[in-house]
């Protein structure tokens, strides 16, 4: 895999609020003093009304123009950074926000940038760096959050330091090469040349893989994304929709053919009743127990049995063999991996790991139901999810089918 600083573009990300310099201290940290230099060519700055305001005269002026000045001083004049990277944070109805005080100001603050996070994300070619040092806690902590919904492997996330004489002082913007004194602290004078800053990179959790595309593609809440993700991450549970060919695993629907379904569905139910694992059918004898036990569930998927599919009914007419069963779990198994990616494993039919192999639905009984699911046309809206509603209560004892 390519490194950050070999995509074609890279992005800085940084949260600011009242004080712009926190762009420059990180930009001069990752292109300059890093070890492993990252170079932008582009730097995207979120912020309040106020800070924006002072991020543009500080910043991108001709004078002071602290970005410009940084960027002559150390040959990085390829950045690409304007007032229209500028976003500033808006509430109710757009409306500019002056500053985060309130839960309402949060929640909208939350979508902004956790909307943002996710467009940067978007385009493969892109690396993507976020810098927590700025803005109020709240904003540094939505911008890590966000990066860890949607981050990918070339994304990064970091704190910029600065020493404790030049943190408080409001004229240090970056090292420079020569000697710049400015007044720090109880009018001490400061040379910005002795400066040095210290880039801390900030490890995370990387949760994209079990997003579904429509949030990783749409505009979307906080609250939703979030929602999804501890639907995804969260203890793994499993709801079998027979009548309607489709299970819900893992924060998704899934619809499944009949025939894996009614496998699922066999080994599922005996792990609600507490019963044993079971040996697969031996390879070339037609075992008519095996038969009984599939054909039960395969009836439930259907009102009819004459709809099974011809092939499947004929297949199991005289027992089921060891090649059957080997087909319909591999399809299976195939099936889920492929819907659930990563989070598959608990879902899987097990087969306990030694010879006879002994097949089995490991999920604790508690997390297994049987419910009709039904599946929205349209993609949710903003600040709710419900990618399923259960039309039947959940039952926890004997599946109601």
């Amino acid at each position: 895999m390519a490194k950050p600083s070999e995509y074609p573009r890279r992005i800085l990300l940084a949260v600011s609020g009242l004080t712009p310099q926190i762009v420059t201290e990180t930009l001069y940290a990752l292109a300059v003093s890093a070890n492993e230099k990252f170079v932008p060519t582009e730097v995207h700055l979120i912020s309040s009304l106020e800070g924006a305001t002072r991020a543009k005269l500080l910043l991108l002026s001709k004078n002071p123009g602290w970005f410009h000045r940084l960027c002559r001083e150390y040959g990085l004049e390829e950045i690409r950074f304007l007032e229209e990277n500028i976003h500033i944070l808006t509430g109710r109805d757009m409306v500019r926000m002056a500053d985060i005080r309130t839960a309402e100001d949060n929640q909208f603050a939350a979508d902004f940038i956790t909307n943002l996070v996710r467009q940067l994300t978007t385009d493969p070619r892109s690396a993507l760096h976020v810098s927590l040092a700025g803005g109020r806690k709240t904003m540094g902590f939505y911008a890590g959050y966000a990066l860890s919904l949607f981050g990918r492997e070339q994304d990064r996330l970091s704190h910029v330091l600065a020493p404790e004489e030049f943190e408080s002082a409001s004229e240090f913007f970056y090292p420079t090469r020569k000697r710049h004194v400015i007044e720090g602290k109880d009018k001490r004078p400061l040379d910005t040349s002795e400066a040095t800053l210290m880039l801390a990179d900030i490890p995370f959790v990387r949760m994209r893989h079990g997003l579904p595309e429509m949030l990783l593609n749409g505009a979307t809440s906080y609250s939703m994304v979030v929602n999804v993700a501890n639907e995804t991450i969260g203890p793994p549970e499993l709801t079998i929709d027979l009548a309607g060919g489709r299970i819900h695993a893992a924060g998704k629907i899934v619809p499944l053919p009949r025939a894996s379904l009614a496998l699922l569905s066999l080994f599922a139910r005996r792990t609600m009743k507490g019963e044993a694992s079971l040996e697969a059918p031996s390879k070339y004898v037609k075992d008519l127990n095996w038969k009984r036990l599939y054909q039960n569930e395969l009836r439930k998927t259907v009102q009819d049995y004459e709809d099974v599919p011809e092939g499947t009914r004929k297949s199991i007419e005289k027992g089921m063999d060891g090649d059957q069963f080997s087909m319909h779990l591999s399809r299976l198994q195939k099936a889920l991996r492929k819907a659930l990616g990563p989070h598959a494993a608990p879902y899987l039919i097990d087969n306990g790991r030694r010879r006879p192999r002994r097949y089995s639905c490991t999920l604790p009984a508690s997390a297994i139901h049987y419910a009709a699911l039904a599946v929205k046309d349209s993609t949710p809206a903003s600040g709710s999810h419900d990618e399923v509603n259960e039309i039947h209560n959940r039952t926890k004892g004997e599946p109601h089918v």
